[in-house]
């Protein structure tokens, strides 16, 4: 098993860390957009992370 599944199984076991990571990937691509060096994917990425950590400390 890759570490994608795994990922992907964390997810689909945790309820609404699909959600959250989606609601803070959006806010980190909101607020990358006026920084040139980082821009919107990796804010996306960041935000998502972040929710994905969050979400598994809890658990």
């Amino acid at each position: 098993m890759s570490k994608i599944d795994d990922l992907q199984n964390d997810i689909k076991a945790t309820p609404g860390l699909g959600k959250s990571m989606a609601k803070w990937s959006a806010l980190g691509a909101v607020v990358a957009i006026p920084v040139p060096v980082i821009g919107p994917i990796f804010g996306a990425l960041a935000g998502a992370g972040y929710a994905y950590y969050k979400g598994k400390k809890k658990a």
